[in-house]
This record gives structure tokens, C-alpha cells and sequence, in this order.
């Protein structure tokens, strides 16, 4: 039988879900093709619209090997393993003459724990173990949700949080559901045999495509125990997030009060003597963090070094003797011994992480207002670590709508430990950038307007002429408005300062939950919806709802943000351009996500109003303004009233 072609298959998948074929899904389709067949990788800009999914998943499924589909988000994750894949494979199963299985894998925190749900937590304070059912009081919400989930507990068939609709709070979920370190591992629990997180991985060794996040991802590329199943081909979706989910699971951190949580785990499992040093390492750890002051630590002060020696002597002292105590008086002792060791074991893992001091680690401290302090360690660049574990034994397609930053693929490429394209070498990833464009017309369907009038802003202090500003936009379009800033400080007070000015309804992030609202959003042309780093990224409304696309002002890192001034510092000393390479490529990425906001449909029209001088005069503007969609640019501000005052009356005469 002769292999069926990619063009027949990817037609018969677009068809199957309703869609139209477009020249940029073909060509990645195509592109794809050509990666897994000669092992090679591809970076692939896709932009809104072209119906990337199918780009990657038909040569995906027609090549045969087992694939790994990689994503940032659950929506995506959801959206793959519920709609594209069970309609695709029927789609391409009268050509291919077969039908891939398909599974979806999370870490195991994402799954309930049986042994967790019937035998309770361990807990600090008592002997034994704590029935959560009993402790919570029924009328309370967290004894409802408690109540609901036992209930859910047995007509699941997957055991994944994300099943439970309505969903419950991070610490109702903590009383059922144990960590990778804390499981007890399915030969020693007396429920292996039915556990969900061991059943989603048998699924996965057996299915041809498996769909993943990009944390569990990095935690199989850094941990060394593989958790996803062996595979030849990976594919990395909105692969512009991997760097930063990959340089937050390679993050540790310490606090006083996890400390201490794991000194009463230990303290019933070890001699006293033992545990004696482990609390004393403790006092002293807390002691030092009373009086720190956030900020990077490029040398360890003295009296933190010696806490944090203690802590990791300590602890290895601990771990040492934990395994050999039987404690008659502990009920399920294997579990309560289990999760003690996980939480002495990370503290141990962080604390000579820190001790053994690496030129390659950035160390700092924060504060919280109601937390108190935290230590973090973070590696200085994830590049090395990528390039090693990502590129060496499959081929791997990267795509997003945003690779391309300022005009090229070699700056995301270079955070992913690649050579800049087409430099090759017996250890260099051999690679090829691809932007097959955006079945939209970004000139004629958008207007990227850059308020050059306005006074630069400053660090401190509310921006008057700018409120006045984002107040006369949001009047010509009528509302319609979403409203990006680059801190939940000012997201704040331009809601507090127009709630007092317009009758548009303002709703702010934090005040309902994002999903309620996106949703009140979506629902009424005349409102705004304020919010800061999940809004420029997260929202997807098509429509006359969101016309116009505000952001307050180029979104650099804070310049006291210890982990990219560090970085920065990095690329300068070995003769890069530090702010070029870190500061305008984190705020290219952003704008690039907050414009993509704008245009979700064909029908959407709109504007893109950026209310900081220095895109249109500054010099790094034009690398900017590279990385958006190629909108109709202007900086006459009676232009932009105008055209969203039109804007808005179309919409109104279409009853919207």
C-alpha cells in the first residue's frame, strides 16, 4: 500500500474539525515533516489563527513514533487530549490504517492519592495521622470541598485535579494528593495497585502520542530519572514560556517556617540528640532571616553561610538515621517517615546547593509583607542545561506565535542553548527557523498607535497625562478596552482613577477569579478589564469586545529583579549588549503576546495603544516594534480617536 501523502492527511484532519486549510499550516506541516525525517529540529513562529495543533500533530501521527507534545498551559493540554487529537485520529484512520492512542501526563501532584484520601496526612503536631474529613468543619468551605472530593473520589476514573469541576483551593487539594518524594511508591502502598498517577503512566508507555507540560518536562530533563516514556520525536508548544518553566523548577528556595515543618516531620523519627541539631540549625536559620533585606547575595554573608552549613550537617544527619528508626507509637509509618524525608531532603538539597557556591547559580533573598523572608537560588542561564538534555537524542520542533524577537529566531534560539542558525559543528544542534505568518491581515485589521506626546515614564509616582490618555481612548472606543500593566500597582490605580471618571464598568485581576473575569468581559462590549502578567497572555476574545489593547508602558524587568540583572550583568562581562539580551528581549516577548491579544479572528478590528514615548524614540524601539504584528503604525493621537470612534459605531450599527 503506498503511504498516504501529508497534504490528503492534513486535509481530511481540517475537515474533521470544521476548519479551513491555510498556506502557513501547510508549510509547517510540511516543515515538521522534514524535522522528524532527517532528525533535525525546527524553531516555527505560527501566529493566532493559523491552526498550529494540526500543523504539528498530522506528521506527527503519520511518521509512527512515539511523540511527546509539550505545553505551557492547561487550556492547550485540555484542548489537545479533548477535541484535536480524538478527532484527528479518526480523521486519518482510514488512510493510515490505524488509530494512535494518545494519553495526557502530569507530575504526580496533579493526581488524588488514594493512600492519602483514606489513611490522612501526617501532620506535625501529633502522633499519627490527621483525618482532615473530621478536622474541617462541614459548614466550612474547605470541609465542603474535603466532603465533595471523597465523594468525586469514587467515580473518578483519572484522578486528575483538573476532572474535579468545580475546582477546589491548593490547600484543599494538599490534604489529598502527595508529591513525587512523598509517594511511597506503588510496590510499598497497599493501594499501588489502583493509584491514578501510576495508571496515567502506565497509559503513557502505552500510547504513540503523549501530551505534557513543560514543567514535567524540565523536572525529566534536570532529576535524571526519566518520568516521561523513551521517544523519538518532541514537540514544544508555546515554546516561548519553556525557558522561564524550566529555570522555575531548576529554583530552590528556604524559608524559616518550611524549615520547622520539617524539624517536627523528623523529630519523631530520630534520636533526640539528632533532632536536637537539626532544631538548633533551625533557630539559627530563622534568626538570620529576621533581618534579611531582599536583594542578590553575590557573595553569602558569614552568618548565613554558617546557618547554612548547620542546616545541611543537620540534615544529612537526619536523613542518615531516619531510614533505620521504627517508632511503635507512629501509626503508617512508612508514609509519616516518607514525608519527612522529602521535606529533610529538600532543605538539605537547597542548602549545599547554596554552600557549594556556583558561578553558575544566582543566590538572593526575598520578602513578603505577610510571609516574611524567603532564600532563593536560581541558575544563572538554563542554555547549557537545554541544549544537553532537549537536543541530543530526538528530533524536537519548538513552536509559538512569538520566536521571532526583533525580526529573527537567534535570540530565543540562544536562550535555548542553539547556535545562531546556520553555524554547524560536530556538537552543534543543527537547526532552522520557520515563520509561516498569520492567515490575518495585521495592516488592515489593526493600528498599532504609540503615544509619543507623553512624558517618559518614571519608577514612582502616578502618570497623570497618561491616565488622561488611557481615559479619552477608552471614551472613543467606547469601552471595549483591555487594559495591560506592567505592575498590579498600576493596574490598581488607573482603575481606581477611571472608575471615578467614566461610566464604563472596570473590572481589575484579583477581584474574581480570571476565568469569571474573562468571561464578564467577553459578555459586555462597554466594560474593561484591567490586570497585569496573566492578562497579556492569557486572554482569548474575539470580537467587538476587545477592540482596543492598552499597555501601560514597555514591560522591562524590574531593574532591582535579582535573576535578570544578574543575567544582564553575565552577557556584558563576556562582551554581549546585557540589556539588548535580556532586558528588551523579555519586554519584546511580552509586547509580542499583549498585541496578539487584539486580532483572535478575521473579522476583528482594533488598536494596539502602547502609552510610553520610548517605543517611537528610543533606540531600541525599532527591535520592539519588529517583534509585533506588522499593524499600521501612527503616533497621531487624533487619528487613533478617530478610527476607534469609527470602529465603535460599526459595531454598535452591527447590534454589538
Amino acid at each position: 500500500m503506498t503511504k498516504p501523502s501529508l497534504p490528503d492527511l492534513l486535509h481530511a484532519a481540517v475537515s474533521a474539525v470544521g476548519g479551513t486549510e491555510r498556506p502557513g499550516q501547510v508549510a509547517m506541516a510540511e516543515a515538521v515533516a522534514e524535522a522528524i525525517d532527517d532528525n533535525s529540529h525546527r524553531l516555527i513562529q505560527a501566529g493566532t489563527g493559523t491552526g498550529k495543533s494540526l500543523g504539528y500533530l498530522v506528521p506527527a501521527l503519520a511518521h509512527g513514533e512515539r511523540v511527546v507534545v509539550a505545553t505551557a498551559t492547561l487550556a492547550l493540554q485540555r484542548q489537545l487530549v479533548e477535541r484535536d487529537l480524538p478527532r484527528t485520529v479518526e480523521a486519518l484512520h482510514p488512510q493510515l490504517r490505524r488509530r494512535p492512542q494518545f494519553a495526557m501526563l502530569k507530575g504526580r501532584s496533579n493526581y488524588l492519592c488514594l493512600h492519602r484520601l483514606h489513611e490522612g496526612a501526617p501532620q506535625d503536631e501529633e502522633d499519627g495521622l490527621f483525618d482532615q474529613f473530621e478536622a474541617a468543619a462541614p459548614t466550612s468551605k474547605l470541609g465542603q470541598d474535603l466532603l465533595r472530593m471523597r465523594d468525586w473520589a469514587d467515580e473518578t476514573e483519572t484522578g486528575d485535579r483538573d476532572d474535579l469541576t468545580p475546582g477546589v483551593s491548593d490547600k484543599a487539594w494538599s490534604q489529598i494528593s502527595v508529591s513525587s518524594r512523598e509517594c511511597l511508591g506503588a510496590t510499598k502502598c497497599a493501594y499501588g495497585a489502583e493509584c491514578f498517577a501510576e495508571a496515567a503512566r502506565e497509559r503513557a508507555k502505552l500510547a504513540d502520542v503523549v501530551v505534557t507540560n513543560h514543567a514535567l518536562l524540565a523536572i525529566d530533563a534536570i532529576e535524571g530519572a526519566p518520568v516521561l516514556p523513551q521517544h523519538e520525536v518532541l514537540i514544544v508548544d508555546e515554546a516561548h514560556e519553556l525557558v522561564s518553566r524550566v529555570t522555575g523548577v531548576a529554583t530552590g528556595e528556604l524559608t524559616p517556617g518550611q524549615v520547622n515543618r520539617a524539624v517536627k516531620r523528623a523529630s519523631k523519627l530520630v534520636d533526640e540528640k539528632i533532632a536536637d541539631s537539626l532544631q538548633t540549625a533551625s533557630e539559627t536559620f530563622e534568626r538570620v532571616m529576621e533581618l534579611a533585606l531582599p536583594g542578590r547575595l553575590e557573595q553569602i554573608p558569614e552568618d548565613l553561610g554558617y546557618a547554612l552549613m548547620s542546616l545541611r550537617d543537620a540534615s544529612r544527619n537526619v536523613i542518615s538515621a531516619i531510614g533505620a528508626t521504627r517508632d511503635k507509637s507512629v501509626h503508617d509509618e512508612d508514609a509519616v517517615r516518607k514525608q519527612a524525608l522529602a521535606a529533610v531532603e529538600s532543605i538539605h538539597g537547597v542548602a549545599e546547593r547554596i554552600t557549594n557556591g556556583s558561578e553558575y547559580d544566582v543566590v538572593w533573598y526575598e520578602r513578603h509583607d505577610r510571609f516574611g523572608a524567603t532564600l532563593r537560588v536560581a541558575p544563572l542561564s538554563v542554555s547549557g542545561l537545554l541544549r544537553e538534555k532537549l537536543f541530543e537524542d530526538r528530533s524536537v520542533v519548538l513552536t509559538s506565535a512569538t520566536l521571532k524577537l526583533g525580526g529573527d529566531f537567534n535570540g530565543v534560539a540562544a536562550s535555548l542553548g542553539l547556535s545562531p542558525e546556520g553555524v554547524e559543528g560536530d556538537d552543534v544542534p543543527v537547526w532552522r527557523g520557520l515563520d509561516v505568518g498569520s492567515p490575518f491581515d495585521y495592516p488592515k485589521q489593526g493600528i498599532l498607535y504609540v503615544a509619543k506626546h507623553l512624558a517618559t515614564p518614571g519608577r514612582e509616582g502616578t502618570r497623570g497625562d497618561m491616565m488622561d490618555e488611557l481615559a479619552e481612548l477608552i471614551e472613543a472606543a467606547g469601552g471595549r478596552t483591555l487594559g495591560l500593566f506592567s505592575s498590579m500597582r498600576g493596574a490598581k490605580a488607573a482603575a481606581e482613577e477611571l472608575r471615578g471618571r467614566l461610566d464604563n464598568p472596570i473590572l481589575l485581576q484579583g477581584e474574581e477569579t480570571l476565568g469569571e473575569l474573562i468571561k464578564s468581559f467577553a459578555a459586555d462590549p462597554k466594560t474593561c478589564l484591567f490586570g497585569t502578567l496573566s492578562l497579556w497572555q492569557g486572554v482569548d476574545v474575539p470580537g467587538p469586545s476587545c477592540q482596543l489593547v492598552v499597555m501601560d508602558r514597555i514591560p522591562f524587568p524590574r531593574p532591582d529583579d535579582p535573576l535578570m540583572s544578574a543575567r544582564q550583568k553575565s552577557v556584558e562581562e563576556h562582551g554581549g549588549n546585557g540589556f539588548m539580551a535580556v532586558a528588551a528581549t523579555h519586554a519584546a516577548l511580552l509586547m509580542a503576546q499583549g498585541a496578539g491579544r487584539l486580532v483572535r479572528a478575521s473579522g476583528d478590528r482594533g488598536v494596539v495603544a502602547v502609552l510610553d514615548p520610548r517605543l517611537a524614540t528610543a533606540r531600541y524601539g525599532s527591535f520592539l516594534r519588529a517583534t509585533l504584528p506588522d499593524f499600521w503604525y501612527t503616533t497621531d493621537r487624533n487619528q487613533v480617536r478617530r478610527s476607534l470612534a469609527a470602529i465603535d459605531a460599526a459595531a454598535q450599527a452591527d447590534g454589538k
